[in-house]
C-alpha cells in the first residue's frame, strides 16, 4: 500500500473506500497552477489508489481560490457527491489581499461543511513563500492534494455509515 507524507513526518496509509459508487469532485483554483495541478494530480491519484473508478472522479477549475467555495458548494447542491476536495495555493504578498483570500476560503468551506450534506476537505495551501509550496505539492513534505483526498474518503466512509443505520 504506497502512503503519503503526513506533516508529522509519519506516513499515513490510503484508506479504501467502503462503496464503489463514491463520486468525488476535485475543484482546483487556476492561480499558481504548476503547485494547484500538482495537487490535484495527488488528490486524483489517491482516490484511484482507494478504489474509486476513474468515472466518479471528476475535475473542475476554477479562475482562483475564493471561486473554491461556490463551485463547492453548487457541486453539492447538484450532484450530492461523496465528497468535494478544494484545491488552491495562496502565497503570502506584501498586501493584506492574502488574508482576505485565505479567510474568505477557510469560513466558507467550513460553512459548507456545517451544513453535513457532503464533506468538503481543504487541499488549500496557504504559504509564504513559493519553495514552501513546492515543498506540499509532492516536494519533501508530501502532496498536501493526496492528504485531501485521504480525508475525503475517511469522510466520505463515515457518512456512508450513518446512512445505512
Amino acid at each position: 500500500m504506497s502512503t503519503v507524507l503526513n506533516t508529522n513526518g509519519e506516513t499515513l496509509a490510503v484508506p479504501r473506500a467502503a462503496s464503489d459508487a463514491y463520486e468525488f469532485h476535485i475543484v482546483t483554483a487556476e492561480w499558481n497552477p504548476a503547485i494547484t495541478h500538482a495537487l490535484r494530480d495527488g488528490a486524483a491519484a489517491t482516490l484511484r489508489e482507494a478504489g474509486v473508478a476513474e468515472a466518479n472522479i471528476h475535475l473542475h477549475g476554477v479562475p482562483g481560490t475564493v471561486e473554491l467555495v461556490n463551485a463547492a458548494a453548487a457541486i453539492i447542491d447538484a450532484c450530492h457527491p461523496a465528497g468535494v476536495i478544494v484545491i488552491g495555493c495562496v502565497i503570502r504578498g506584501d498586501t493584506p489581499h492574502f488574508d482576505y483570500v485565505c479567510m474568505h476560503t477557510a469560513q466558507g468551506v467550513a460553512l459548507i461543511n456545517a451544513r453535513g450534506d457532503s464533506p468538503v476537505t481543504f487541499g488549500v495551501l496557504t504559504v509564504d513563500n513559493l519553495r514552501q509550496a513546492e515543498e506540499r505539492a509532492g516536494g519533501v513534505l508530501g502532496n498536501k492534494g493526496a492528504e485531501a483526498a485521504c480525508a475525503a474518503i475517511e469522510m466520505a466512509n463515515l457518512h456512508h455509515s450513518l446512512h445505512r443505520r
